[in-house]
Order: C-alpha cells, then structure tokens, then sequence
C-alpha cells in the first residue's frame, strides 16, 4: 500500500508526531506550553494527537502527510518517542502518511548508525532541529551522518529561522536561534551536492539569505509551513511564484496550524495556477520518489 497520487489533493511536508499514544510527550510541560502559547493553540492533548488520529484526520481531509518526532535528548534532558514504536504505529496507514525519523546529532558516531538502523526499520527522510538540538549544522563533526543520508538516498529538513519552542521562556530555555541562520547550510549542501537539503519554514529573520540559498543550490528546497500564508513577505510570493516554483513545499505545521487554514490562506495569495500543483503536491512526490511532474 502507497500514497495514490491522484486520490490526495496535496502533501504536507511538516506535521508533527509529539505524542506516543501512551502518555509521552516529544516534550516536557514547560516547552509544550510555551509552543502553544506562541501558535495560540489548545491545551496539550488538543496540540498532541496521536499517530492514529493524524492518520484518521489526513484521510478525511484528501492529503497525504511526511510526519516526525525530533530527538533532541542530549540538549533538553528530555527523553525522544521511542522511533521504532512510531515507525510500527505509522505502517499500517502508507496510504496518507511517510514517516521521517530523528536522531540526536550529539551522540556522534552513534547518530549515524542510528539513522541507518532506523531507515531500514521504514524511515524515508531525516528531521533534524538544529537550535533545540544545540547543534552547528555546518560542524564538519555532524559530517558524517550527511554521509550515512547521502549513501541512503534520503532527504533532510532542517528547521530554519525563529522557533516558537522556548518562545517567552527567560532565555528560551538556552535555545540558541543562531543554529538555524540557513546560512549554516548552505556550507552543508555545498559539501554535499547529492544531499536533499529541506529548509523548514520561512526563515525568519533570515528570509532573504534563504531564498539566495535555495536558488543558488540545486539540492536545496523550502517548506512553506509554520506561518500563515497571509503573513508571507512579497519577495516570498514572488519566489514561489517565479524562479523557486520547483523548489518551495507545502508544509503546515500541524498540529499547530491546521492544513485547511494554510490551504485557504495560500489560496489568496494569486499563486499561478501552472504553480499550485508544484507546491502543493508534485514537488513534494518528486522528493518522495512518488513520482510528480518535473516541469
């Protein structure tokens, strides 16, 4: 069973697994609150759902869905969902859903035998979040588990820009924003020019250094979520709208926004309608291996 391209309206490229179904949480308390309290969402379970639930609700609603945890156990202290566990909850639902795996890049070595353990185990792409991870993206001593996603054949998200996690936190719990300057990775995909580099959201304060990112390198792309379209900046529009039509995603950013709300809002924006379906599903298939147009 895979995702029928013709039966999903669009694919969203970022939603979030922050809860096993059996109590635990990708997070503790005070940074669960504090991500929601910054996207104004509900409270913990309502910003939680479970595997089963993001399926059930994906299916409804005609979209298929790339969905991850992230391991970020050596900085914040606080235990990662079990991966394997995941992977086994995501299987039976291939239909609506490609998992992407984390692994903690400050285990050293041991990041790189994770990840290939855990692509073996079913994981189709990596999620790495270098601030809350508390790691250079472009320290050559992560080199070697671009290495192990190189040899792989898998692509990469980064998060890029501010994140809302530790936002109102004095010190933002000693989340460093200066870790997703994308900027950093353009060093990344300049030394690994087969790696599928994906920078998470617009990248705020540093839009424009993505955007020359993105059209300088080949391998480099841009998930759109994270942000209502509606608060997009002109020289976004105009790049999804132009030049970086072939390299922008859809991506919400569920649970913490809804992929119906970004729908009707990007809807707005007088996107092209030959562009619509790059962003919204066949470049996201490309990237996937699910097939797509290439033009």
């Amino acid at each position: 069973m895979s995702i029928d391209l013709a039966s999903v309206r669009a694919i969203d490229m970022h939603v979030h697994i922050e809860a096993d179904g059996h109590g635990h949480f990708a997070f503790d308390d005070e940074l669960l609150a504090a991500s929601a309290a910054y996207f104004k969402v509900g409270d913990d379970r309502d910003r939680s759902p479970t595997v089963q639930q993001i399926a059930d609700y994906y299916r409804a609603q005609r979209l298929a869905a790339v969905v991850f945890t992230v391991d970020a156990h050596t900085a914040t202290g606080h235990p990662a969902l079990p991966a394997e566990d995941l992977l086994e909850q995501v299987a039976p639902h291939a239909d609506v859903l490609v998992p992407f795996c984390s692994v903690d890049p400050r285990s050293g070595p041991a990041a790189a035998k994770r990840l290939r353990e855990l692509v073996g185990t079913g994981a189709r792409g990596l999620k790495l979040h270098p601030s809350l991870q508390a790691f250079d993206p472009s320290d050559k001593d992560n080199y070697p588990l671009y290495e192990a996603a190189c040899e792989l054949g898998i692509p990469v998200v980064f998060h890029t820009g501010q994140t809302g996690i530790g936002a109102g936190i004095p010190g933002g719990r000693g989340i460093k924003l200066r870790y997703s300057d994308p900027m950093l990775l353009d060093d990344v995909a300049a030394d690994f020019p087969q790696l599928t580099v994906i920078m998470a959201h617009p990248a705020v304060p540093w839009l424009d250094a993505q955007l020359s990112v993105a059209t300088h390198k080949a391998n480099v792309y841009i998930d759109l979520s994270g942000w209502t379209p509606k608060l997009f900046p002109p020289q976004l529009v105009r790049a999804v709208n132009g030049r970086l039509k072939h390299k922008v995603l859809f991506g919400s950013d569920y649970p913490l926004i809804q992929p119906d709300r970004w729908l009707d809002d990007f809807g707005t924006l007088g996107i092209k309608p030959n562009v619509l379906s790059f962003v919204l599903k066949d470049n996201a298939a490309r990237i996937l291996g699910l097939g797509g147009e290439d033009a």
